[in-house]
């Protein structure tokens, strides 16, 4: 099928004009392509983690390392998704340094150029990528299950958390997911 912008326009899920970078909590939430589930089952309402959600946890975890401006809070890997809170702290202004540490030579270290925010999209944009490419490596070299071109859907659910009460909300949703596993709309 020929490309046609009123079939094909691909429009964005993101809340418009909103900035990704700035300081809040985001809860997220990617699932694999057509749902397969590849990162472990739900037994007897816990999570087991297969090796290959063990990558999807450790990954997760070293986004931290990647990205200066974020902290990690409540997450789990489920058979055929992922659910996380991530936290945007806010950067240092740029040009600032701390006076007893000498300037950084090189390049920064989230990859991203210098004067420039990574936002939330950044970080799960950044998860994927990684994740696929493990993902693919534990296929070959381990016999992890099969997928068909694509690890991740194309797109990842997002909701910036506005207070406290929807906060722990989200908390308790993602802490009880396995138990609710035959409810979850996820669920396959």
């Amino acid at each position: 099928m020929k490309y046609s912008p009123d079939i094909h326009h691909r429009r964005s899920i993101r809340l418009k004009g909103y900035d990704y970078s700035q300081a809040g909590l985001y809860f997220i939430t990617i699932c694999t392509q057509n749902r397969l589930c590849l990162f472990g089952e739900i037994e007897n309402g816990d999570m087991q983690l297969n090796d290959a959600g063990i990558m999807i946890e450790h990954q997760w975890q070293e986004l931290i390392y990647r990205f200066d401006n974020i902290k990690l809070h409540e997450f789990i890997v489920m058979p055929n998704h992922f659910h996380g809170i991530i936290e945007c702290v806010g950067v240092p202004l740029v040009g600032t340094q701390n006076a007893e540490q000498p300037p950084q030579t090189g390049q920064p270290q989230t990859g991203q150029p210098q004067g420039i925010a990574p936002t939330v999209g950044d970080a799960v944009g950044a998860f994927k990528s990684i994740t696929t490419n493990e993902y693919i490596r534990g296929v070959k070299n381990n016999g992890w299950s099969r997928f068909n071109k694509k690890l991740w859907q194309r797109n990842y659910y997002e909701h910036i958390i506005r207070d406290e009460k929807s906060c722990y909300q989200i908390l308790e949703y993602v802490q009880t997911n396995p138990l609710k596993w035959q409810d979850d709309k996820y669920y396959v």
